[in-house]
């Protein structure tokens, strides 16, 4: 998926931020599949910032990857604020940055009465402070918009908690 000029500029400003700041930073994503990876290095220098991406689609990826734990998963499901903060918290550890972000969600088509399509939780993981998790009903907006929203919320997060 291309990048809007708007999407664009949000990257650099991560970036920008993260630089200033002397953070680096890596992303752990289920349902966006690398989407806010590709972000963070469309733009030039990234590589000084952005040290890694992991795509955990499956459980055993989580686990083996992440270190998330299986009785988490098998506690609360995959999508959920618990996995979230393991995946952000596991991806920080692992890459040995001050700052991650994770996704894990529900893009479509499809979900459950009690997890519906365009659930999707977030984690966010930053050195000596606790991981900050939220969940977002973005809806059955379809998988494509689905996974751009989570992507740009992902984002958004990585900026806030630049400020």
């Amino acid at each position: 998926m291309a990048l809007t000029k708007a999407e664009q500029i949000l990257a650099e400003q991560i970036l920008a931020r993260a630089r200033f700041w002397g953070l680096h930073l890596a992303t752990a994503e289920s349902c966006t599949a690398g989407l806010v990876a590709a972000a963070l290095t469309d733009p030039p220098g990234a590589s000084e910032i952005f040290d890694r991406g992991f795509v955990t689609y499956s459980n055993a990826a989580k686990i083996q990857m992440l270190g998330v734990r299986a009785e988490t998963l098998t506690a609360y499901g995959a999508v959920s604020e618990q996995v979230a903060a393991e995946m952000a918290e596991g991806a920080r550890a692992a890459a040995g940055v001050e700052l991650a972000v994770s996704i894990t969600g529900i893009a479509g088509p499809g979900g459950s009465e009690h997890k519906p399509e365009g659930r999707v939780c977030f984690g966010l993981a930053r050195d000596g402070v606790s991981v900050l998790t939220e969940t977002v009903e973005f809806g059955a907006l379809g998988r494509d918009a689905v996974r751009r929203a989570a992507r740009d919320h992902a984002l958004a997060l990585l900026l806030a908690a630049l400020d």
